[in-house]
């Protein structure tokens, strides 16, 4: 069996390279841009993610995976195709189907045979329509089946989630679908985590549903830390109390800076649009959405209260700008609204990122200052914003923090660090959900 999976992004190039280790099948992978095909052929990873690297280069090493940017020669020699091409959002926040599209109708432009592709939410019906006009004009019969396999990949964690999924969720619509995708997947589910195979609409439902959830997790906790703020309240201990409910759980109930990245942001606006495009309102993920952006800003709110609304000319150190750690990926990451506050503000912003900093680079250029290290980062600096919780942050010596910085005083993104120990330093210390010692 040969598989072409196009796209290779985070997650097509992740399946890929998962796929080929642990099933062995020859992996063609497709995408546009030269720059990146050429990289990939050289073993160079285009995307931060732990053990990618490694992995990928063992398998180009043993034939399983390839590249090219031709899917047209690709589509006829292949039985499975996955489109992992990506749905930014449009302008109105609903998910921008047009490379999905363009995949759809190279296909249907090319196949020979039975193909199935797997496509995000509400798109379906428009491939499938896409690859039979492709059909149509060319005036062949050609039996293909659509299929929805939406991915549950965690950056900084994908390749344990790939290979020991707690589920792989398959959409189908017929039985030879359903062999198909059983075949490629029974590796993956020999921890006795099913294969759960629905409905092409609730396939391509869960995904969106799932994200939606986490995400109203997070934006709820951080709603309930600002409160815990003004009444005087922990919201670590409230964490504990209510995560120790068994129909509550402890997962996502960190209270810090907003959630960002490369799913919850888009797949909330595209699961908002889709509903209003259907005349029905998803009122409580519009207020998810609302908090969210809202609190971004919290480490600001509290900075220029400290400063007493004036921010001009002070220096402010960053850590973090990743939207989380172990990984470069800064879509919708908080750093990116905080640094457009301060620069406004302002202020002269320094940073450090363990992996980031080409990516914020790529961004917004030489705006802020990049250093070298956490300690660079702090000289002279009137204040330090934690924004990601990276290992290496966790652990500072705060005698020398406060020795290097002009005013001593750290506002906590994400409540890493300790406000008694921060006292007996002499910093002061802000954090999310906590009322300040």
């Amino acid at each position: 069996m040969k598989i072409a999976i196009v796209g290779t992004g985070y997650v097509g190039l992740v399946t890929a390279t998962c796929l080929a280790e642990v099933v062995g099948l020859e992996l063609i992978c497709v995408d546009i841009d030269d720059k990146k095909i050429e990289k990939l052929k050289n073993g160079i990873c285009p995307i931060y993610e732990p053990g990618l690297e490694d992995m990928l280069r063992r398998n180009i090493q043993k034939g399983r995976l390839v590249f090219t940017t031709s899917l047209d020669a690709v589509v006829k020699d292949v039985d499975v195709v996955f489109s992992a091409v990506g749905t930014p959002p449009d302008e109105d926040g609903s998910a921008d189907l047009q490379y999905v599209l363009d995949v759809a109708k190279t296909i249907g432009e090319n196949i020979e045979k039975v193909t199935k592709s797997t496509v995000p939410v509400g798109t379906a019906n428009l491939v499938r329509a896409a690859i039979q006009e492709q059909l149509d004009k060319r005036g062949v019969n050609v039996n293909f089946d659509v299929a929805s396999n939406p991915e549950f990949l965690k950056e900084g964690d994908a390749i344990n989630d790939f290979m020991k999924p707690d589920r792989i969720v398959c959409g189908v619509d017929s039985p030879i679908a359903e062999e198909l995708l059983t075949k490629i997947y029974k590796p993956f589910v020999l921890n006795g985590h099913p294969v759960i195979f629905t409905d092409i609409a609730s396939a391509e439902m869960i995904k969106y549903t799932a994200n939606a959830m986490l995400a109203t997790r997070i934006s709820f906790m951080n709603d309930i830390a600002n409160l815990c703020e003004i009444v005087g309240a922990d919201i670590n201990m409230v964490r504990k109390g209510i995560g120790s409910d068994t129909r509550i759980g402890n997962k996502f109930l960190y209270a810090g800076v907003g959630y960002g990245g490369s799913c919850f942001p888009k797949d909330v606006k595209a699961l908002i649009k889709t509903a209003d495009s259907y005349g029905y309102s998803l009122d409580v993920l519009k207020s998810v959405e609302k908090v969210n952006d809202k609190q971004k800003r919290v480490l600001f709110d509290k900075l220029l209260k400290y400063y007493d609304g004036n921010l001009a000319g002070k220096r402010i150190a960053l850590l973090g700008l990743a939207f989380k750690p172990n990984t470069d990926d800064m879509r919708e990451a908080p750093a990116l609204v905080l640094i457009d506050l301060l620069l406004k503000a302002g202020c002269t912003v320094l940073a450090y990122d363990p992996v980031a900093m080409e990516e914020s680079y790529r961004r917004i250029g030489n705006k802020i200052t990049y250093c070298n290290d956490v300690y660079e980062t702090l000289q002279d600096a009137d204040a330090l914003l934690l924004v990601t919780e990276w290992t290496e942050f966790r652990v500072l010596d705060f005698n020398k923090v406060k020795s290097l910085m002009n005013k001593p005083v750290i506002f906590d993104g994400r409540n890493i660090y300790d406000a008694h120990e921060m006292r007996s330093h002499q910093i002061d210390y802000f954090s999310i959900g906590k009322k300040n010692l």
